[in-house]
């Protein structure tokens, strides 16, 4: 997967993830969430900035679906579920949230 922004091509993975987390602009996730098909809400940026707060401020971490539902559901006041995150993020909350917010790919070994 290619990403080109303002004529530039920004470097990624084969599985589309960027190899700079130096090169995310909010930009740059547009034009990601838009090759895959998602057009970015506030809900949406609630969980990539989520997810890359907790990447850079925390040790590099990247939250599962579970952690991501608490967190979440906290940021928001109410109580979601996992359903919530598969319908902004189709293609699995942590992944396709973590690939437009411009982390690298998670090094989880599945789970819940």
């Amino acid at each position: 997967m290619k990403v080109e922004v303002n004529g530039q091509e920004i470097a990624t993975t084969d599985t589309g993830f960027l190899t700079n987390i130096e090169d995310w602009t909010e930009e740059v996730a547009s034009v990601i969430a838009q090759q895959e098909g998602i057009e970015l809400t506030q809900k949406h940026w609630d969980v990539i900035n989520y997810l890359r707060d907790e990447f850079i401020n925390n040790k590099e971490n990247q939250p599962n679906t579970r952690n991501m539902i608490k967190d979440i559901g906290k940021l928001w006041g109410e109580k979601i579920d996992s359903k919530a995150l598969f319908d902004l993020f189709p293609g699995n909350p942590s992944k396709q949230a973590g690939r437009i917010g411009g982390l690298p790919e998670s090094r989880r070994k599945g789970g819940y």
